[in-house]
């Protein structure tokens, strides 16, 4: 019985060990093209690789002076790593930046027309606008419907 009893001990860490061996986290790709190859892109392969409404406003209307600026401000940030390794926050109220690769890992307050809402760009934000991580409104919370509103706040029972 005791080497049947170690013989299954045996398997059950064996088990256990390939199990945790199996573990691998997911690699993050951009429509097929791994992070680190992101950065080498050109602006013309980037854009390719974007859908239309990013494409439309990379290609046919190009970048403004202020969104240059923005990135330029950007990589200066990524250059002044404080203690901890991470950028200083870069603030702007250009909502409608689309996040390009350059721009992962730094940290950026978007305005959301009352505060600066700060969030580190992650690969998975790519392609999206910076405006859609500051909500520019505060989430309604419901109560109860209709009570201790109007008159009935002053029938309150005992």
């Amino acid at each position: 019985k005791t080497k049947v009893m170690v013989r299954q001990a045996k398997s059950k860490k064996s088990l256990i060990s390939s199990v945790a061996k199996k573990r691998t986290f997911k690699k993050f790709s951009y429509q097929g093209v791994d992070l680190k190859n992101l950065f080498d892109l050109s602006n013309e392969q980037l854009v390719k690789l974007m859908n239309a409404r990013a494409r439309r406003r990379f290609a046919v209307r190009g970048l403004s002076r202020k969104h240059l600026a923005f990135l330029k401000k950007i990589r200066k940030a990524k250059l002044n790593l404080d203690e901890e390794g991470r950028p200083p926050v870069v603030k702007t109220h250009l909502r409608d930046m689309i996040v390009i690769p350059q721009m992962i890992g730094s940290q950026v307050a978007v305005h959301n027309g009352k505060s600066f809402t700060s969030f580190e760009v992650k690969p998975d934000m790519l392609n999206r606008a910076l405006g859609e991580f500051s909500i520019t409104y505060k989430p309604v919370s419901h109560g109860r419907a209709g009570l201790f509103t109007g008159n009935n706040a002053r029938y309150v029972p005992l």
